[in-house]
This record gives C-alpha cells, sequence and structure tokens, in this order.
C-alpha cells in the first residue's frame, strides 16, 4: 500500500508542476514517515542521511568539473574553429553542414560530459551558419539536438559517472572506453538521416555558394581544441591522472586556451561562466541527492524485489523482458530527463542484471543509448530544448526531422544488443 502511495506521490507532484528532484525527495520522505508511522520522527532521520549519503561519492566530483569544462570551451571560441576546420575537410554543398554539427559535436563529446552544454555549444555556431545557407530552423534545431545526444555516449560523460557511482562492478575507466565504439557508431548512423533528408528536400541551396575556409589556416587555429580529448582521455589511459583528476585539469586547460591563446575569455567573463556552470551543477547534483531518498524508501519497503521477481518470472525469457526494458525507458525518456532516469530505474533493474549475468558495463551502455534518445524525444528533450530556443522554433516544428535520426540511434542499440562485443571490446583491450 504505502509502495503505490510513494510511486502515486511522485507521479501527482510532477504533473502538477513541482520539479523532479522535489517530486522525488517529497515522495521519499513521506514513504518514509508513513512506514515508521510509531516511531516517525527517528525515521525521518534517514531522510538527512540519504540526502548526504547520495552526494558523498568521490566519483561525482567530477561533473560540476565537466560541467564547467564545457561552458569554458562554448566561450572559448574552440567550436568555431573546429566548425571550420570540419567545413575545410569536407567541402560545401547540400547535407554537409549538417555533417560537420554531427562531427563536431561528437568531437566535443570528448571534452564536456553534458549533452546540454554540447548542444549550445555546437548551436551557437551551427544553427546560425545553417540558417544562411538555407536550411530550416526546425531541421537545425533537430540535427544539434540529436548530435548532443553522442556527448553521453562518447567519454568523458556525466551519465557513465552516475551509473558507476549506482552500479557495483562499472569503473568510471571501463564505462568511458565502453561507450566510444557506439558513441561514433550512433554519430556515424545521425549522419546518414541529416545527409538524406538534406539532399531530399533540396536544403542548403545557398551552401556551395559560400567560401570554403582555407584547409592549414584553419587547422592551425583548430589545434588547440582538436588536442583537448587527446589530453583527457590519454592522460587518464597513461594513468596520469583518474577521471576526477581530469576534469580538473580540463578546466585549466580550458582557461589557458580561452585566456591566453585564442583570448576569447576575458578575467570579467569568469564569473558568468562559474554562475552557469554552479547552477547546472547544483541542479545536476540536487537531482542526485533528492533521489537517493527516493532510491532508500524504495529499498526499505521492499519495492525491488517483488517487482524483479514479478518481471523474471512473467515467462518472456530474457530477450523479451530486455525489450520490455527498452520499451518502457525510452517512453520514460520522453518526459523525464536522462540523470532522473538513471536514479530511478538503475535500483530497480539491479535485480535483473543479476539475474542474467548480463555485464554491467554492456548494459550501461545499452542503458545511456536509451537515455541518449530520450535527449531528442519530444515532449521534454533537453537537448532539444536548447537547440530550438537558439534556432527560435517550436519543439513540435522538429518532429517530422527527429523520427528519422531517432530510428538511426535505435538501429546502432540493437546492433549493440546482438553484438556486446561493440562495447567490451574495447576495455578489454585497454585492461579494464
Amino acid at each position: 500500500m504505502i509502495a503505490t502511495l510513494l510511486f502515486l506521490l511522485f507521479l501527482g507532484a510532477m504533473f502538477a508542476g513541482v520539479p523532479i528532484a522535489a517530486a522525488l525527495g517529497l515522495a521519499g520522505a513521506a514513504a518514509i514517515a508513513m512506514a515508521d508511522f510509531n516511531t516517525q520522527w527517528f525515521g525521518l532521520l534517514a531522510v538527512p542521511q540519504n540526502f548526504y549519503a547520495g552526494l558523498g561519492k568521490y566519483p561525482l566530483l567530477a561533473i560540476p568539473m565537466f560541467v564547467l569544462v564545457g561552458s569554458i570551451f562554448d566561450r572559448s571560441g574552440v567550436a568555431l574553429r573546429l566548425v571550420n576546420f570540419a567545413v575545410a575537410i569536407v567541402g560545401r554543398g547540400p547535407g554537409m553542414l549538417p555533417l560537420v554539427a554531427i562531427v563536431v559535436a561528437m568531437f566535443l563529446g570528448g571534452i564536456s560530459g553534458s549533452g546540454p552544454a554540447n548542444a549550445a555549444a555546437v548551436g551557437g555556431v551551427m544553427i546560425a551558419a545553417m540558417a544562411r545557407a538555407g536550411y530550416p530552423g526546425s531541421f537545425s534545431a533537430s540535427v544539434v539536438g540529436a548530435a548532443a545526444a553522442t556527448d553521453i555516449l562518447i567519454p568523458p560523460s556525466v551519465a557513465f559517472i552516475i551509473y558507476s557511482v549506482l552500479v557495483p562492478g562499472a569503473s568510471v575507466p571501463a564505462l568511458f572506453a565502453a561507450g566510444m565504439v557506439p558513441g561514433v557508431l550512433a554519430g556515424i548512423a545521425l549522419i546518414v538521416p541529416a545527409v538524406w533528408l538534406a539532399r531530399k528536400h533540396r536544403m542548403g541551396a545557398l551552401e556551395a555558394a559560400m567560401p570554403r575556409p582555407p584547409f592549414w589556416k584553419s587547422l592551425r587555429e583548430a589545434l588547440w581544441g582538436l588536442a583537448a580529448p587527446v589530453l583527457i582521455l590519454g592522460g587518464m589511459r597513461a594513468g596520469w591522472f583518474t577521471p576526477t583528476e581530469a576534469a580538473v585539469v580540463a578546466v585549466f586547460y580550458g582557461l589557458f586556451v580561452g585566456m591566453v591563446i585564442h583570448r576569447t575569455i576575458s578575467v570579467r567573463d569568469l564569473f558568468p561562466i562559474l554562475r552557469e556552470a554552479g547552477e547546472l551543477s547544483g541542479i545536476i547534483l540536487l537531482v542526485v541527492s533528492l533521489a537517493g531518498i527516493f532510491a532508500f524508501s524504495l529499498s526499505t519497503l521492499g519495492v525491488i524485489d517483488p517487482v524483479a521477481n514479478a518481471i523474471v518470472n512473467s515467462g518472456l525469457g530474457e530477450y523479451g523482458v530486455l525489450s520490455l526494458l527498452i520499451l518502457l525507458l525510452i517512453t520514460v525518456g520522453m518526459f523525464l530527463d536522462g540523470i532522473s532516469i538513471f536514479l530511478i530505474f538503475v535500483p530497480l533493474m539491479w535485480p535483473l542484471i543479476q539475474h542474467y549475468h548480463w555485464d554491467v558495463v554492456w548494459f550501461g551502455v545499452l542503458l545511456t543509448l536509451m537515455v541518449a534518445m530520450g535527449q531528442f524525444t519530444p515532449p521534454l528533450a533537453v537537448n532539444l530544448m536548447v537547440s530550438c530556443r537558439i534556432a527560435g522554433v517550436r519543439m513540435e516544428s522538429t518532429i517530422r526531422w527527429v523520427g528519422p535520426m531517432l530510428l538511426a540511434m535505435f538501429l546502432v542499440m540493437v546492433l549493440v544488443i546482438a553484438f556486446p562485443q561493440l562495447a567490451l571490446w574495447l576495455p578489454a583491450r585497454l585492461g579494464y
């Protein structure tokens, strides 16, 4: 009975317009109070304890740093220089600017761990350029929103950090390595419908007439941005620093590039950059901490085991259960952000992972692919919200373009299910 009330309170608060973080915390606290009615105040001590326990995890220190990296590189002009270099390579023509947007977003995924930050950095440059070339704003917003979703697959990734905290045995380096190949495949898969749609609907008619940047000059200007993922990922692989320390190194590298090399960031710009990163990090970590209360109430009320047993004994079999989870999480992804999905559903799915002996790293990549799809699936698509705001279009206008891109990423997810080594080969090769 109390377990039912827990979910009803959460859903009721969320649909009433209460922020997701507050809805999770309030529902969890109310369930704990009802479950321990006779000693209510003693039982409620679990609320602050689990609020702190949700935050008191070393890997979470990397989140505000990677968010700050995204803000720094957004303002440093690195994205613009990478775009010019990519255009110098592929040239001009119908469908080339969408291709460049996706490639640059994938590359920036190796610098920032935040999808919305990636969408802002790429969208700030590419949406205006695509508009000048004759691409509709709704199409440009769809391409940038979908491309930024690869950010949580290509390391470093905030999603992988949170998953590693929730699941025993899933190390951050192994998850980072496992996300590389599926992330690149997802980017390539998005390029196909983006270019096809652009050419089919004769978009970008003015693109061929635009000048092509000189190759060597654009390469020189892009070198500092190109070196960032090498420093971050190479340093982790060489053992120079942990993923958390790598985030701090990336912050100082980004400040050096922005303030000394490109001189696009001044001392006056530091306060708005820090404020923007602090606000976004605060939102993420508040969701994490309040979801800890919700997760504690789930385990205390004994909700997880009965739900897991019901699914296991449903007669669907391993792949039937996996299909059910995919359908559920993609649907939920239309309404909840990725971090909330991880925090709510991973504890519920942990018994299933154990029962079917699924590799925790492979399942983390699969779950992150589902969340990536949710980041550009209306009505609540965080990446699409950012790109639509930059393009000045309504999210409903992107639905016709988003569909083929969702299908492309879904096919990549099917490949990862059919061939788990797509995710597991690189971690095994690197010895994680």
